[in-house]
């Protein structure tokens, strides 16, 4: 008799376990890709780093995973100077940015449509953080061709930031290129 009193509660508790996992893999499914993009050879001395491969197939994304106050992303580096490897002036402002100057390019589904522009960001890597105004796009839709310096589609969970962000977090210069991170946004 003992056990039948306590089966509505392990069954109620069975049931809510369920449901949150149920949950936790839907969120994790939201962001599927959304295409292919098949790499074309950068003319000569059009690229010189991270260039497509003639033929090649690019995953695209037109969302990013969902944002919480601890969104798990990959940092790169860019420069969003003039003459710099970020190509043209950044989309936000239509400026270029010192190396010196926190500041990042966030994957398509982040970038939210330039809803992100001009706003902060807190960027939480190698046991520091920093805040770093949101300036341009890493386009995840398009790549291979010369507004993209013929480069692939951006991953949907970068962070692509300047030398500054590097610096803030401390990183030996010699480790810059990719580092997992977390950020949120800013007030």
């Amino acid at each position: 008799m003992n056990i039948i009193k306590g089966f509505p509660t392990v069954f109620l508790f069975i049931c809510f376990v369920l449901i949150i996992i149920d949950c936790l893999m839907v969120e994790a499914d939201t962001c599927k890709p959304s295409g292919k993009l098949r790499g074309k050879k950068p003319p000569s001395g059009q690229c010189d780093d991270n260039c497509c491969e003639d033929g090649k197939l690019y995953t695209t994304y037109k969302c990013s995973p969902p944002v919480s106050s601890h969104t798990k992303a990959k940092l790169t580096i860019n420069s969003f100077a003039a003459g710099g490897d970020g190509g043209g002036p950044s989309e936000c402002d239509n400026h270029y940015h010192s190396d010196d100057e926190p500041v990042v390019a966030l994957s398509t589904g982040w970038f939210n449509n330039k809803k992100r522009c001009l706003k902060y960001i807190k960027i939480h890597g190698n046991g520091k953080s920093v805040k770093a105004k949101v300036v341009d796009e890493c386009d995840s839709t398009r790549g291979c061709d010369s507004e993209h310096g013929y480069q692939p589609p951006c991953p949907n969970n970068i962070v692509d930031a300047s030398k500054a962000v590097w610096k803030a977090l401390g990183v030996p210069e010699n480790d810059w290129g990719l580092m997992d991170i977390y950020w949120s946004d800013t007030d």
